[in-house]
């Protein structure tokens, strides 16, 4: 068994697709386990290749029940923790970074600033198994029951410094809608507040607010048939690129060039306006807060022009199979 440590959240696991399918190709004929919490198991359903979820909430004791696996890969972080956590199972080898920490000095070293999805293409390159750091694609889930071309409003994130000002989306929101997009605002179930404002404040119907209305397979097959995504640098935006969706991120504090969309497909478009001195406490960072709504309108056309250009050339979503077992 090959037993794949990632237990974060959506972005985490879109931008770990390519090393993740790098390591199908490679053990074609082991059992692939990947540790990821319960509520991405149907996100883990698109990714193809993963044979059986082993369900984690974040690092701790992963309270393994069988055989030791035979190769245990680190591509939750760089350790100790993760490495410790990995280490408890007992594999017959570990891929890792190397951290002095932990006591493993096998592996390369860590990057500061490195992208997310180049980092761990760089780790398993390492070891001798290549990654095709653009196989970024999900499958492409059905729409039953969800609607479709509609342009995705995402205001929220994990943390305050990462939401642009909702009266900023609500104002994008309303002139897109006036412009004949059927806008709909996403986001968790305690972000529902926080889109029901915005929908409010950009004169959108009440059952324009899917806030919490929508787990993260469903999210994520909205996003395949969406029009256009608008949000901060979160999950959602990378759904688009797994999807090739039109969409414009807007970032800060960290720059695109960490987390953004490959810079090579003009259908998407990273903003940031970086780098900038972080300001006290949980306020917007600078970085975000100078992003004004023109520049965001400009930057919408520029990717539905560039969308309608390229039409069939983006990149296809993949016909990846299901998971088989979880655990």
């Amino acid at each position: 068994m090959i037993l794949v440590l990632r237990a974060l959240g959506v972005g985490d696991l879109a931008t770990g697709v390519p090393a993740l399918r790098a390591l199908r190709a490679a053990y074609p004929g082991r059992e692939l386990a990947l540790v990821a919490p319960r509520w991405l198991a149907p996100l883990v359903d698109l990714v193809g290749g993963v044979d059986r979820q082993v369900f984690a909430d974040g690092l701790g004791r992963l309270g393994w029940s069988g055989p030791p696996p035979a190769v245990a890969v680190n591509l939750h972080g760089r350790g100790p923790q993760s490495h410790r956590m990995l280490a408890e199972v007992r594999p017959g080898r570990l891929l890792a970074f190397a951290n002095a920490r932990a006591g493993w000095h096998e592996g390369p070293p860590w990057r500061a600033g490195e992208h997310e999805v180049n980092r761990w293409c760089r780790m398993l390159g390492w070891y001798g198994i290549p990654a095709d750091r653009t196989d970024l694609a999900l499958r492409r889930p059905g729409s039953a029951g969800l609607p479709t071309g509609v342009t995705i409003v995402h205001p929220g994130a994990k943390a305050a410094r990462r939401r642009w000002p909702p009266e900023r989306f609500a104002a994008v929101a309303r002139e897109l809608a006036g412009r004949g997009h059927r806008v709909v605002v996403t986001g968790s179930p305690g972000e529902r507040d926080l889109a029901a404002g915005v929908a409010r404040r950009a004169g959108l119907a009440a059952d324009a607010v899917l806030a919490g209305a929508t787990d993260v397979g469903e999210l994520a097959a909205l996003v395949a048939h969406a029009r256009l995504v608008l949000c901060g640098d979160t999950g959602i935006g990378h759904l688009a690129t797994a999807y090739a969706t039109p969409s414009v991120l807007l970032f800060g504090p960290v720059p695109p060039a960490e987390w953004g969309p490959p810079p090579d497909r003009p259908w998407h478009e990273a903003l940031w306006a970086g780098p900038r001195r972080a300001g006290d406490g949980p306020a917007v960072h600078p970085a975000l807060a100078e992003l004004d709504v023109p520049a965001v309108l400009a930057a919408v056309d520029r990717v539905t022009t560039a969308a309608r250009s390229v039409a069939g050339q983006r990149v296809p979503a993949q016909a990846g199979a299901p998971v088989a077992t979880r655990r």
